[in-house]
């Protein structure tokens, strides 16, 4: 009957195989958050980037923090434009959207 279990070490949680493939996808993609926040503020400029905070990534679409509804809303003016600076940045598609939320900076 021992035989027929298996040792608990022998199993992963399923959160940690799905955390790593999606890291290695994203990696294999370029796309680490590090590698946004390091170019964001020449990006977007001074005045975004102190009420702006790039907070991952959800497939193509970037997820930005921002400090407040008025950023938010100023912000969906400047998308294209972000995304266009960001992908030409990169010399590849990595953005398709972004999405702002109210978050910390």
């Amino acid at each position: 009957m021992q035989n027929a279990k298996k040792n608990n070490d022998d199993f992963e949680q399923i959160g940690n195989i799905l955390g790593n493939i999606l890291n290695k996808f994203r990696m294999e993609l370029g796309f680490e958050t590090e590698n946004i926040s390091g170019i964001w503020k020449n990006i977007v400029g001074e005045a975004i980037y102190k009420n702006t905070k790039p907070a991952g990534f959800k497939g193509q679409t970037l997820l930005v923090n921002v400090s407040g509804s008025v950023w938010m809303q100023e912000l969906q003016y400047y998308k294209k434009d972000i995304i266009s600076k960001l992908n030409n940045e990169f010399g590849k598609e990595m953005v398709r959207d972004i999405k702002f939320k109210i978050g910390a900076i």
